[in-house]
C-alpha cells in the first residue's frame, strides 16, 4: 500500500481519481448530492452518539474521564483512515474535506464484498465497537465508553457503503471505488 496525501476536497467528485470501468460495471445506488450526502451522514452520527451515550450514562454514569473520551477520537480521524488505507494493496488517496466534516480515502483497485466490507468496519471495530464492549463490561471505564460512542457515530459514512455492499452486490462479485462512488461488476 502507497499513501497519497491529496489535500482538501473542494466537494466536486470529477476532482477525484477514476480508473477505467470494468466490463458490465454497475453503480452502486447511492447518494450522488455531496452537500446531501455530509448533512444526512453527520445527523445520523449524532443520533448514533446520542443513543450510545445515554447507554452508557445509564450503564456506568459520568465519571470524571468522560471528558477524556470525548476529546481522543479527534486525535483517532486520521488514524481511522489509515486503518481503511492498510485494506488496500494499491496505491491509496487520503483527502480531508473540514467544512463538511469529512475524510475519506480512495484507491482504485478492485476487491471481493467481503474485503471491502471489511475494509469499511475496521477502523470502527477498532476505534468504536471495541472499546465501548470494554466499558459495558468494566462500566468503570467511562471513557472508554464515551471514546467507543463517539468513535461509532463517526462511522456513519461506513455502515452505509457496508448496506450498499450488502444490498446490492451478488455472491462471487468484485467492487471499486470510481471517483465518489462505487461500482461493483462480476468477473
Amino acid at each position: 500500500m502507497k499513501l497519497v496525501y491529496k489535500g482538501g476536497f473542494d466537494g466536486n467528485p470529477e476532482s477525484l481519481p477514476g480508473r477505467e470501468h470494468m466490463p458490465g460495471a454497475v453503480p452502486f445506488k447511492e447518494m450522488q448530492d455531496v452537500k446531501k450526502f455530509a448533512i444526512i451522514m453527520n445527523v445520523a452520527a449524532a443520533v448514533v452518539m446520542i443513543v450510545l451515550m445515554v447507554l452508557a450514562f445509564v450503564r456506568g454514569g459520568a465519571g470524571s474521564d468522560s471528558i477524556v473520551g470525548c476529546i481522543l477520537p479527534l486525535f483517532c480521524l486520521f488514524p481511522h483512515e489509515m486503518l481503511h488505507a492498510v485494506c488496500f494493496k494499491e496505491e491509496v488517496c487520503l483527502y480531508t474535506c473540514w467544512n463538511k466534516g469529512m475524510l475519506f480515502v480512495t484507491g482504485q483497485e478492485t476487491m471481493s464484498k467481503a474485503r471491502f466490507i471489511f475494509m469499511s468496519l475496521l477502523p470502527n471495530l477498532v476505534f468504536g465497537f471495541i472499546p465501548y464492549l470494554l466499558f459495558m463490561i468494566h462500566p468503570q471505564w467511562s471513557a472508554l465508553g464515551t471514546f467507543g460512542a463517539i468513535s461509532i457515530g463517526m462511522g456513519a459514512g461506513d455502515y452505509y457503503n457496508v448496506f450498499n455492499a450488502i444490498t446490492q452486490m451478488p455472491k462471487g462479485s468484485r467492487t471499486y471505488l470510481y471517483k465518489f462512488n462505487s461500482y461493483w461488476y462480476m468477473p
